[in-house]
């Protein structure tokens, strides 16, 4: 039996631009009752609180890392005005490199995050 975790992954696209996708990561270790994937590499976690009304400007991730929401609302905002809002138990895959060879351009690359809501938002960072 072999069951999936959806990974949403932030990344880079071919034009520079920061972009959403979803990729199924399998599940086919463990048990029937305790489906696991693969074990993978990390580098080190860490912890974040943003109080309520923090927002970033447009930027880049400077290292791969998961980000996975503790408690509050995160929501991540791309060029052309897509956006998306992430919950507690939620996660994205952060991927968005600035492109090899490229001078950040806040009007074509990265994205912006904000807290949402009126609780502080607290996310755990994990490096690959």
């Amino acid at each position: 039996m072999t069951t999936t975790f959806t990974k949403t992954i932030l990344f880079t696209d071919v034009d520079g631009r920061a972009k959403f996708r979803e990729e199924a990561v399998p599940q086919e270790q463990g048990t029937p009752q305790s489906m696991l994937s693969e074990v993978f590499a990390s580098g080190g976690y860490q912890l974040r609180t943003s109080p309520v009304g923090f927002r970033s400007q447009f930027h880049c991730t400077t290292a791969l890392q998961w980000c996975f929401i503790l408690s509050g609302q995160m929501e991540i905002g791309l060029q052309g005005g897509v956006s998306r809002i992430f919950k507690p138990g939620e996660h994205f895959y952060s991927a968005d490199v600035l492109p090899q060879g490229a001078t950040f351009d806040p009007a074509v690359h990265g994205h912006w995050s904000r807290q949402v809501g009126d609780e502080p938002l607290v996310t755990l960072f994990v490096r690959v």
